[in-house]
C-alpha cells in the first residue's frame, strides 16, 4: 500500500466517524425509569415508580435481557414520540398579522 492509499483510507475512516457522530447527536433523547414490574403484556410493560405506575409500550424489537415477569426490578430505556399533533390556534402575533393582511379588508 502506498501513502496515497493510506491517506485515502484515513480520510474515509474520519468521514465515517463524523457521519456516525452526527447521526448519534440527531437521535431522539433517551430516558429511563427503574422499578418493579407490575404487569407485562406483548405490547406493554407497567412499572411502579414511587406512587405512580408507568406503562410503556413495547414490541418484538424491544430488547429484553433476563427473566421479565411481575415483581422483577427493571430499568427501562425509552424515547418519547408523538402519536398525533393537533394545532389549536396560531401564535400570539398571528391575530395582528391577520388583521393587517390585504385579504382581510
Amino acid at each position: 500500500m502506498n501513502i496515497s492509499h493510506i491517506k485515502w483510507l484515513s480520510g474515509l475512516a474520519l468521514g465515517s466517524t463524523l457521519l456516525a457522530s452526527a447521526a448519534f447527536a440527531a437521535a431522539t433523547k433517551t430516558y429511563q425509569v427503574t422499578g418493579p414490574v407490575v404487569e407485562v403484556t406483548d405490547s406493554s410493560i407497567t412499572v411502579q415508580k414511587d406512587n405512580e405506575k408507568w406503562q410503556i409500550s413495547r414490541d418484538k424489537e424491544t430488547k429484553v435481557t433476563g427473566d421479565l415477569k411481575p415483581g422483577a426490578r427493571v430499568t427501562i430505556l425509552y424515547r418519547m414520540s408523538a402519536a398525533s399533533i393537533e394545532v389549536k390556534g396560531g401564535a400570539k402575533g398571528d391575530k395582528a398579522a391577520a388583521k393587517d393582511s390585504p385579504d382581510k379588508r
